[in-house]
């Protein structure tokens, strides 16, 4: 069983969190967003309502702030400083999913990037892709700074609308496999996020049970 389970993006606003509950679900882990900048949307309250016993499988962050921008300026801005290696984590007997911020790149501090934080705890990751007109190059960007840093990338999974042809070639190219797909929700609740994960688990399961 995976221990640890990060989950990254080529971009922010791509559905990482929605991507997170379904996944989640899926392999019945906990869910933990280690920094979360702006207190008004609270990613950890949405996956709450969102994931089965969701008061019990999501962790309060290692560290809020209170504006919602980049974590270095946010931390600028609340007068702290992110030392992720300092960060105390959540303890539980299963698998702890773990979103990141922003895209890979993104920074986690002045100094730092969601990619350092992965690599500084040899986190095996997920790799959330939205498909838009340029996600190609991000996603392949991504999936070598992944592979630079000696990330264990299990796989790729498509958040919205199917593109054959973008999908086609980033697997062929990268040789990452694409492991599942969530679609858009035109309904949010717990019921279409189990309906889902039981959709994509046959799929994950394998990959976390060994």
């Amino acid at each position: 069983m995976i221990k640890y389970l990060a989950i990254a993006g080529i971009h922010t606003g791509i559905g990482k969190t929605i991507a997170s509950a379904v996944i989640a679900e899926a392999i019945g882990a906990d869910y933990w967003k280690p920094v979360q900048a702006g207190t008004a949307e609270r990613d950890v309250l949405q996956v709450q309502m969102l994931l089965t016993n969701g008061n019990t499988r999501v962790h309060e962050e290692a560290l809020l702030l209170s504006t919602p921008v980049s974590p270095h300026a946010a931390a600028h801005i609340d007068g702290v400083e992110i030392d992720f290696t300092k960060f105390i984590w959540p303890k539980t007997n299963g698998t702890l999913l773990i979103e990141t911020a922003g895209g890979l790149l993104s920074p986690m501090s002045a100094s730092t990037t969601m990619a350092d934080f992965i690599a500084h705890y040899q986190l095996p990751a997920i790799l959330v892709v939205q498909n838009y007109l340029g996600s190609i190059n991000h996603t392949l960007l991504s999936i070598e700074v992944m592979k630079a840093r000696g990330i264990s990338l299990i796989g790729i999974v498509i958040n919205g609308v199917a593109n054959e042809y973008s999908e086609t070639f980033i697997e062929q190219y990268a040789k990452v496999p694409i492991i599942a797909r969530i679609p858009y929700f035109d309904k949010l609740d717990n019921s279409t996020i189990i309906k889902c994960a039981n959709e994509i688990k046959d799929s994950l399961n394998p990959l976390f049970l060994k």
